[in-house]
């Protein structure tokens, strides 16, 4: 019986980091060679979620929500990091307004500020729908991400930054607060195998099969918190001053 050649397809998945304001992600896949061949993106990152070694964890089938007579698809799935950056996000106002607008106002007024503001952990979009309780793939990246000093575990969405001040508010103006919070970026791929099959009596070989996802995520970088307790957002606050 003549064997039928197959051919290794690589399929790679392009992840843009998601905005902050909107948590989401942007998912393009590449056109192969051969368009029968094609893996969609949810094919590829089921089989990393459902393979025999994520990350260096041999797996079991419950580990992905598997049922009875569910199998693996994949023999092996890893998440390398290949960058890892700071940058500041985006600066949001952060507390009311503080008017010292009367037509009678001579001097500066003194006001107490409490100001807050948040900063979104966005996700790749496999991750993020992927969870798996806390593991397969979310425990993958999440032990990747929490490596870097100060940054948000994975299991929370966002984090907190706020304090109350003293300030002087100038006769004629009115005063408000500004929070621009420090962030982190981290670039990686997930690396998918399917290890070559020599073939049996009734089943053709195949090749090695491998299959890369890139992906992007970004968080904001935390300060140390006391004991028990989850740190703030760094990042730095300001006074804004306009015109009544």
């Amino acid at each position: 019986m003549a064997k039928r050649r197959l051919k290794n397809t690589k399929v790679r998945i392009v992840a843009v980091g998601a905005a902050l304001a909107t948590g989401g992600a942007i998912i393009a896949l590449l056109p192969s060679a051969n368009a029968a061949e094609t893996k969609t993106p949810d094919q590829v990152m089921r089989m990393c979620e459902r393979s025999k070694v994520l990350n260096g964890k041999q797996q079991n089938t419950e580990d992905f929500g598997g049922t009875l007579g569910d199998g693996f698809e994949s023999d092996n799935c890893d998440f390398v990091e290949t960058k890892f950056e700071t940058f500041d996000g985006p600066t949001e106002k952060s507390s009311i307004d503080f008017p010292n607008c009367e037509p009678n106002a001579t001097e500066p007024s003194k006001v107490s500020i409490t100001w807050s503001a948040s900063a979104s952990q966005g996700q790749g979009k496999y991750v993020a729908t992927q969870q798996g309780g806390g593991g397969s793939l979310f425990g993958a990246i999440g032990g990747s991400w929490l490596k870097h000093k100060g940054t948000l575990n994975m299991t929370t969405n966002s984090a907190s930054a706020g304090d109350t001040e003293e300030r002087e508010v100038p006769v004629g103006k009115v005063l408000h607060m500004e929070f621009t919070p420090k962030m982190q970026r981290m670039t990686g791929e997930w690396r998918v195998r399917v290890n070559a099959n020599p073939g049996s009596f009734a089943v053709n070989p195949s090749p090695e099969q491998n299959l890369v996802a890139p992906d992007v995520v970004e968080g904001p970088v935390i300060l140390a918190g006391a004991a028990g307790t989850p740190g703030l957002v760094d990042g730095t606050s300001k006074a804004v001053v306009e015109d009544c």
